[in-house]
């Protein structure tokens, strides 16, 4: 059934609105991290996002908990973890669009790991779009004019663990709902990564609790608005626009801390789009013929 044309303008502006949420959280990260430690940044990120669940966990009781697939669910959580750590750190290193843009391979890996790791099948248009995907990061980064930092490849392995989550998302799916997922994640990652506070743990500034305090409601409102806008259109229709992140990305770089916008990262983003709506439409089109793996 076709979805009509205002729900998906809806979607539409969910998405950008969700991707807005998730560059200003990367811009709060950016700037706390000159103060505050990253494993505190990560826990409260991550608690944020347990805390919303509360409501849900009270309606649904025990029932909740019950699963037969803790091995997906603690490879999901250390691998998205680690992803976390990485990616925050390379906020903190490298300009904020660089750092989003990496990570914005994540989808173009997901069919190569999905390949390799669980012999799925990967359609020629699928790996056309993969490869235009890593021209326009190539252009984006224009390693030949410019000395690229070495955390550059911090935020790749970032992109290659979140592209893994993924993977794995789909695996559990058969088995496990997309609540029962967010929830042991969310749980799993708030546990595991209030460890380090133990030993790495500082007072933070009271200046500082309120930007911790939006990053987290940042992170939770684009969470809640990327899901409902997923619920009203197809990803095919308005996945696109989620390639938005790096123009905000840039724009909060240019005006917070000076970062360059040139004409290469704008053309590298711009192929990057095009590479990710012919991934999207190609996916598509496989869900819908049973080549569900491609």
């Amino acid at each position: 059934m076709e979805t009509p044309q205002r729900t998906v303008v809806i979607a539409s502006l969910l998405v950008l609105a969700a991707e807005l949420c998730f560059a200003g959280v990367s811009a709060l990260v950016k700037y706390l991290s000159t103060d505050v430690p990253s494993e505190q940044l990560v826990f409260f990120r991550n608690l944020m996002a347990f805390v919303v669940l509360l409501p849900w966990l009270w309606r649904k009781g025990p029932s909740a908990f019950k699963t037969k697939a803790w091995g997906f669910h603690l490879s999901r959580g250390l691998a998205g973890l680690a992803a976390m750590y990485l990616f925050f750190y390379a906020i903190a290193h490298i300009p904020l669009a660089q750092a989003t843009l990496v990570l914005l391979l994540s989808p173009f890996l997901i069919p190569i790991i999905g390949r390799f790791a669980f012999a799925e099948a990967v359609l020629p248009q699928t790996w056309l779009a993969i490869a235009i995907g890593f021209i326009g990061v190539f252009i984006f980064l224009n390693p030949f004019a410019t000395s690229l930092s070495p955390v550059v490849g911090v935020a790749f392995i970032a992109a290659c663990l979140a592209a893994f989550t993924k993977t794995l998302i789909r695996q559990m799916s058969a088995t496990e709902s997309s609540s029962k997922i967010v929830f042991y994640f969310s749980a799993l990652s708030t546990l595991l990564s209030a460890i380090p506070l133990f030993w790495l743990g500082s007072p933070i500034a009271a200046a500082h609790w309120f930007g911790i305090l939006v990053m987290g409601l940042l992170a939770v409102g684009g969470q809640l608005g990327m899901t409902k806008a997923f619920s009203l259109a197809p990803a095919a229709r308005v996945g696109v626009f989620t390639y938005s992140s790096v123009i905000f990305a840039a724009l909060m770089g240019y005006w917070f801390w000076d970062e360059a916008i040139t004409w290469h990262m704008i053309s590298g983003a711009a192929i990057i789009t095009v590479a990710g709506y012919l991934a999207i439409r190609t996916r598509r089109k496989a869900e819908t013929s049973g080549k569900v793996g491609s």
